[in-house]
């Protein structure tokens, strides 16, 4: 009898030590402490992106010394600037509660989504991410357990910047720092305020700038990321990226992550660049986007041997837009962009990220390698229709067609060949779906006649019966003609 108790407790202990034996392993194997191979079992994520996969990150830098009384400045200059945001999304009929298997299925549920912001203004700017706000019908914003209604003034998909106002005055706006003087190896701070909880603090340094990890979206995408070892979880996407002197350095974006919790890296779009688009939503309700005329790639090594190319540094130009500023100044195909104004272009991130400080009208000068001389142009950057001025985009909104209508920018005439063209944006229920137009479509001639001014084109639509004729292009560029008989 005590063999047999003797030989239970042996066993029993034999498998709990085996069962943690097996754990250890287990999580070695699948989250590695160390080592170029930890960087393969994740991928991106913000609360609305996921599983993209870098091509290579190095390992975080030991982090440098820095006075700890830094830290608590850096918190307590930036802590009360960063709010907490809802966003009310519509509603999901296929949420149920306990109730509903006594009582039937209940009330559809509204969807809620948070984030975080920052407080751009005294007088109640806010500015988040453009995921965070997202398809919102109504959104709040808390900011020291008080709630307020947030009307949204734009949003910018190409850079995931969006802008919040809330009615309210003498609010502790951030102070805004330079990204551009940020330094590879400084201590950073991430300020957030997720699941509305007091704003929570983390620190790190920054690990690289200009980085591109795409996942933005919009026709016009700009990623130049500061990548920071600083914890960033998914509640503080849209929160303050600070300095030790608690300036704002950057919008807290993104995470690198296979769960969708914190694992190594966190991503934020400059403040450079953040403060420009806010400013544009705020006074135009438009991002002035400043176009060069051109179309870049980053240079590989396969690209360099095949160029004959010393160096990996610059972009390589790949397209000139027709009549644009670049094939006006002298630029051509396979010249290599080394330098805007003096400043260095290294890749593809920070070509983009010197354009985004210009306006249309600006005049840059370009400094270019053309086989094995070194040459530089002057141009005037353009706007997304052509001209040199500041634009802002119209539409023709219309719930009989179920769309807004807008004029196709100079790039998508360049692109698909054609003169003019109007076209389909926020298409929901209505005329133009009912007819087979998808979201993007273009439409080039109506009853053989040019489309050009959305209004007439939407005003038009809506009032004609009889025979109609409609040309254009799919979003995908493919030729479309359907004729149709309107009653």
């Amino acid at each position: 009898m005590l063999k047999n108790l003797l030989l239970v407790v042996v066993s029993f202990l034999a498998g709990i030590l085996g069962a943690w034996f097996f754990t250890f392993a287990l999580e070695k194997e699948f989250f590695p402490l160390s080592g170029d191979e930890s960087n393969q079992h994740f991928g991106f994520q913000t609360t609305n992106i996921e599983n993209t996969t870098p091509d290579s990150f190095e390992n975080p830098a030991p982090h440098p010394r820095v006075d700890p009384e830094s830290f608590i400045v850096a918190s307590e200059n930036s802590t009360n600037s960063v709010v907490f945001i809802k966003n009310f999304s519509g509603t999901d009929s296929r949420r149920y509660s306990v109730f509903d298997y006594f009582f039937g299925q209940g009330a559809p549920q509204q969807t809620v989504s948070t984030g975080s912001g920052v407080i751009f203004s005294a007088d109640g700017y806010i500015i988040t991410n453009n995921h965070v706000i997202d398809r919102a019908e109504t959104i709040e914003v808390i900011h020291k357990k008080r709630t307020y209604k947030a009307s949204l003034i734009g949003a910018d998909a190409n850079t995931d910047i969006a802008v919040l106002k809330i009615e309210a005055e003498n609010l502790p706006a951030i102070e805004i720092g330079s990204s551009r003087n940020l330094q590879i190896g400084e201590w950073v701070l991430a300020v957030g305020n997720p699941f509305n909880l007091t704003s929570t603090v983390t620190a790190g340094i920054v690990s690289a700038k200009e980085r591109q990890i795409n996942i933005m979206g919009g026709e016009f995408p700009l990623e130049s990321f500061i990548q920071t070892d600083a914890p960033i979880n998914p509640g503080n996407s849209g929160g303050a990226l600070v300095n030790v002197k608690g300036e704002l350095v950057g919008i807290n974006t993104a995470i690198l992550s296979r769960t969708g919790s914190y694992t190594g890296y966190g991503f934020a779009v400059p403040v450079d660049i953040a403060a420009k688009i806010a400013n544009d939503l705020i006074r135009y309700g438009e991002v002035q986007k400043a176009i060069p005329g051109l179309e870049v790639e980053e240079i590989t090594p396969e690209l360099a041997d095949q160029m004959n190319l010393n160096s990996l540094d610059g972009v390589i130009v790949s397209r000139l837009i027709r009549d644009g500023a670049a094939a006006n100044s002298g630029i051509k195909v396979n010249d290599v962009i080394i330098g805007i104004d003096g400043n260095p272009v290294s890749g593809k991130g920070s070509f983009e990220e010197a354009l985004s400080y210009y306006y249309p009208g600006d005049k840059i000068t370009v400094q270019f390698r053309r086989g094995n001389e070194l040459q530089k142009s002057e141009l005037t950057l353009q706007n997304l229709l052509g001209g040199t001025g500041v634009i802002k985009r119209t539409f023709y909104t219309s719930p009989l067609l179920g769309a807004k209508l807008e004029k196709i920018n100079a790039i998508e005439r360049d692109r698909y060949g054609i003169d003019a063209g109007i076209k389909i944006t926020g298409l929901t229920r209505g005329y133009l779906n009912d007819l087979g137009l998808g979201e993007g479509f273009i439409l080039t001639r109506i009853n053989d006649e040019i489309a050009n001014d959305p209004e007439e084109v939407g005003e038009f639509l809506e009032e004609y019966s009889g025979s109609l004729k409609l040309e254009g292009l799919t979003p995908g560029g493919r030729p479309f003609v359907q004729s149709y008989s309107i009653r």
